[in-house]
This record gives C-alpha cells, sequence and structure tokens, in this order.
C-alpha cells in the first residue's frame, strides 16, 4: 500500500512539473531514447547532448526547440512545424548545421534576413562570436577578407560549432602567429 501511494505522488509531482515546463521537448530523428527534465531550469540529463534553438518568424510554431549535435536548420524548421505560408525559404540555408543558444529567424518573402546566425558581437563585449559570426563580421577582424571569411565559415558548417578559439587553427591560411593576433578580438 506504501509502495502504491508513493508511486502516485511520483507520478502526481511528475506531472505538475510537466506542466511547468516552458520549453517544447522535440525528438528528431537520431535517437529516440533522450530524455529531458527542464521544469527546474536544470538542463538536460547526462544521456543527452542537445541543442537549444529559438525558432521564430515564418515558421508555423515559433518557439525554443531542443535539438540534437548536428541537427541542421531543416531539423529546427520541421520541429518548429515547416513553414509558414509567405516564408521565404530561399532565404534559409537548410544545410546549416546549427549551433547551440542560436536564434533562426525564417523572414517573410520580401522581408530583409534578421537575427539568427548573422550576429556579430558576442554579450554586447565587441567580439566577433566565431559561432554566429556571418561573412560581414568575420571581415572586420584584421588579416581577414572576404575569402578567409568564407572559408572560417565553411569550416563551422562541416565540422560544427568552434569549441575553443584554437579551432581556427584547422581553418586553411590561419596559423599560429594569425590566432594569436585574433585571440582577444573573437568569442565563442
Amino acid at each position: 500500500m506504501v509502495a502504491i501511494l508513493a508511486l502516485t505522488v511520483t507520478v502526481g509531482i511528475g506531472i505538475l512539473r510537466g506542466t511547468a515546463a516552458p520549453m517544447e521537448t522535440v525528438t528528431t530523428s537520431h535517437s529516440s531514447d533522450s530524455t529531458v527534465d527542464d521544469a527546474d531550469g536544470g538542463g538536460r540529463d547526462a544521456t543527452r547532448t542537445g541543442l537549444y534553438v529559438h525558432v521564430s518568424g515564418a515558421v508555423t510554431g515559433p518557439g525554443l526547440y531542443l535539438l540534437h549535435e548536428g541537427d541542421r536548420v531543416v531539423d529546427a524548421v520541421a520541429a518548429a512545424g515547416g513553414f509558414a505560408p509567405g516564408a521565404d525559404e530561399q532565404a534559409v540555408n537548410l544545410a546549416r548545421i546549427l549551433s547551440d543558444g542560436e536564434q533562426l529567424v525564417v523572414p517573410l518573402i520580401g522581408q530583409e534576413p534578421v537575427g539568427g546566425p548573422a550576429a556579430a558581437p558576442a554579450a554586447g563585449d565587441g567580439r566577433v562570436n566565431l559561432n554566429t559570426a556571418d561573412a560581414g563580421a568575420l571581415d572586420t577582424l584584421p588579416r581577414i577578407g572576404p575569402a578567409l571569411a568564407q572559408r572560417i565559415i565553411d569550416w563551422r558548417e562541416a565540422n560544427g560549432r568552434f569549441t575553443s578559439v584554437e579551432d581556427l587553427l584547422a581553418v586553411p591560411g590561419i596559423g599560429d602567429k594569425m590566432l594569436e593576433s585574433l585571440r582577444d578580438l573573437v568569442s565563442i
């Protein structure tokens, strides 16, 4: 009898915590055994590696979505219910790999693309975020021209997020000397 009462209380608490969760949980095709406990803002369990992506603009269900490492923009758009009528589908690179904490804004046809990976500074400190900067923001860095900026973006799209500033050494054309000149100007 005590065991049944304990089980009932546990299930009841789980239901209450689940209704208070401010975030949608989305399972993509990579795995179905991952769980999220975010009712207290506590984050993910040890079996889950995920990305929090804010999808907004011309999608059916804008909101905050939890996706898997390696997921692409197409997965975020699908999680948000797909494109809304009038969405400018050509303005969105569906093949781009997502970064944790990014905002993906799907514009309407004729609307200027905003937000998402084009954000250059990190937290107002003036540094260029390697994981979110567009080519124009990267081009503002010393010794980084349009070609090298594109190589940085290509590396990011092929390999995922930069996990440290030292990852720049893997980008063709960036060596130790250039890394040292960029170290205080960039963030991840």
